[in-house]
């Protein structure tokens, strides 16, 4: 009893005084931080990682989708190592994205339409609504997640993707045209898997980009050519000129019987009017899927089979240009070639696949 009057005098005499001792609660300081998440590598239920000062735990298989994802596959266990909660709530002051600007996986913008993006992967300042391969919608001061662009016609390529794709086209290459064009061949990048749809889209693009210069030309530019395209030993002839079936289009459509038989497929006067491919923008589309779902070429199969049987891009070169490109031929083009058809699968967040050359 003696003794606890002494503390309560004690406590009495520090109060009085001004000095008021407190004692910290005991608290759990953060939790460690686990290894840090990375892009490439697989990780199996219940495994943990670190990312922007939180651990998450994997609640099954996942790879390539960052902290906290879209698809519930993390769960969130909490700051680690000093970190703090994500705000939910108030006004957030995340910067607003700028184009060009280099942005580090975990990086959180402001987008235009005024809602909020996390960099799921590394790029150089990619449009926010060009890939979740890239960017994933984030909730951020109680604002609605984001909802992904309806594309047009189901194709796989939105706008701002092909806008990407091709930032110095033609005015006359136009998306709606190209969506138009679609009807022609419903199983153009709509067969097979999501990731072989999104193969197939980047790999017709990818040649069609060879093949204008970046949707820039329209026509075949060498005019000296211009006569050698019509074959007088066909029953036909060349009854719009002997000059009139040069290159036109996102292919180069070319030769009086390939205007000749994609008219006939297409219902087009193309024979008699093949002018009509460099002043529609919707004909000059379909006469390139035209050659795309039906022509062997030079080679053994049609590009689209090529993509949907699992034959590789490289067989798509030698559909198009494979007598001149392939076997060696001019390993620079189809270098070309391949090299933007893997820019525009990244893009589209699937992966190139095998046998890309030819």
């Amino acid at each position: 009893m003696t003794r606890l009057r002494a503390l309560v005098a004690l406590v009495a005499l520090i109060v009085a005084g001004g000095l008021v001792a407190v004692i910290p609660a005991t608290s759990a300081s953060a939790a460690a931080c686990s290894a840090s998440w990375q892009a490439s590598a697989v990780y199996w239920g219940d495994a943990q990682v670190s990312h922007n000062g939180r651990n998450y735990r994997a609640k099954w298989w996942t790879q390539n989708e960052a902290p906290p994802g879209t698809t519930g596959v993390w769960e969130d266990l909490g700051a680690c190592g000093g970190g703090t909660t994500p705000p939910t709530g108030g006004t957030c002051s995340y910067p607003n994205w700028t184009a060009g600007t280099w942005y580090a996986t975990g990086a959180i913008v402001r987008y235009t339409n005024g809602l909020y993006y996390i960099a799921e992967h590394d790029n150089p300042g990619y449009d926010p609504i060009v890939s979740t391969w890239y960017w994933e919608p984030y909730t951020c001061g109680g604002q609605p997640p984001t909802t992904p662009p309806t594309n047009p016609g189901g194709f796989v390529v939105t706008e701002a993707q092909f806008n990407q794709m091709f930032p110095g086209r033609n005015s006359f290459y136009t998306y709606s045209g190209l969506v138009a064009a679609l009807s022609a061949y419903p199983a153009f990048a709509r067969s097979g898997s999501a990731t072989v749809q999104r193969q197939e889209a980047a790999a017709f693009l990818a040649n069609v980009y060879h093949e204008t210069g970046g949707l820039v030309h329209i026509v075949e530019q060498n005019t000296a050519n211009y006569p050698h395209y019509c074959d007088p030993g066909q029953p036909y002839g060349c009854p719009a000129g002997q000059a009139a079936y040069y290159g036109r289009g996102p292919i180069q459509l070319s030769w009086n019987f390939n205007y000749n038989a994609a008219g006939n497929a297409l219902n087009l006067p193309l024979l008699t009017n093949p002018w009509l491919v460099q002043t529609d923008a919707a004909v000059a589309w379909k006469t390139g899927i035209w050659y795309w779902m039906t022509q062997n070429g030079p080679g053994t199969m049609t590009a689209h089979n090529a993509m949907v049987n699992g034959a590789g891009f490289g067989q798509t070169i030698r559909s198009i240009n494979g007598s001149i490109e392939c076997n060696g031929g001019n390993p620079a083009q189809v270098q070309s070639r391949v090299t933007r058809y893997q820019q525009f699968v990244g893009i589209l967040g699937v992966s190139a696949g095998a046998n890309l050359y030819c």
